[in-house]
């Protein structure tokens, strides 16, 4: 199959059983992205979506973008964009002209209490599989827990806690280096 169509269909996938936002769509990432594709490592997948959550817009179309580019280039960022963005588009263009009402009926409100249960669930297996590959040592683990709690308590704004984390590992890092200590 060929890589542009394969990427479209993929990423058409990730956006038209995804539920919940941009979270929701992690475990979707990684079985097709990581496990399934091989377009991305665990590690790299964690990359692009920590990225993806610290600039402006939509999270699932920001990772769709990096992972596209760094697969395709420019090419195959508009291919992964259309293809995440694509179901969601055509899902509301025909919600919005056959059911004025739709988010008002019964059971589509049933069903998406369900469906807001099950995205937790998924969204907390992924969590937890990328702290298990993304913390590779004690000082990841005292940097995550720290930066949980300022979290948890939105003591900080959330890029303030990843530029945060993100210097406070390059000065370890930078520490460890110059101590001959292996990273």
């Amino acid at each position: 199959m060929n890589i542009y169509l394969d990427m479209f269909i993929t990423f058409a996938k990730i956006g038209a059983f995804t539920f919940g936002g941009g979270y929701a769509m992690l475990p979707m990432l990684q079985s097709e992205i990581v496990e399934k594709k091989k377009w991305a490592t665990d590690d790299e997948l964690l990359d692009y979506f920590a990225v993806g959550q610290c600039t402006p817009g939509v999270i699932a179309v920001n990772t769709a973008s990096f992972i596209g580019y760094y697969q395709k280039g420019i090419l195959g960022t508009i291919v992964a964009t259309s293809g995440v963005v694509f179901p969601s588009l055509v899902i509301i263009i025909l919600i919005a002209s056959l059911l004025s009402n739709f988010a008002e009926l019964e059971i589509v409100q049933h069903a998406l209490s369900g469906i807001r249960i099950a995205v937790c669930i998924l969204i907390m297996q992924a969590v937890i599989k990328m702290i298990k590959s993304g913390i590779k040592d004690t000082y990841g683990w005292i940097i995550f827990a720290i930066a949980l709690v300022f979290s948890y308590f939105q003591w900080l704004p959330t890029i303030l806690i990843v530029i945060l984390a993100a210097g406070t590992g390059i000065l370890i890092q930078a520490i460890k280096t110059k101590r001959g200590l292996k990273s």
